[in-house]
């Protein structure tokens, strides 16, 4: 799961897309998640919950 996460919060940093669009970015760079959008899904998921949890995003 970390190398996932990391992979996220380098793309995050990028700007390159819009985080809620992310699932694509993170099934391209992951063989093993070429042809799982589900558990590419879960990861995003996963990820955004952490980040919410660190404090990230709240106010």
């Amino acid at each position: 799961m970390k190398k996932y996460f990391a992979y996220l919060e380098e793309l995050r940093h990028s700007s390159v897309t819009n985080m809620y669009g992310a699932r694509p970015y993170l099934q391209r760079e992951f063989p093993e998640l070429a042809h799982d959008p589900q558990r590419a899904s879960e990861i995003l998921r996963a990820w955004m919950d952490s980040y919410r949890t660190k404090g990230g995003n709240s106010k």
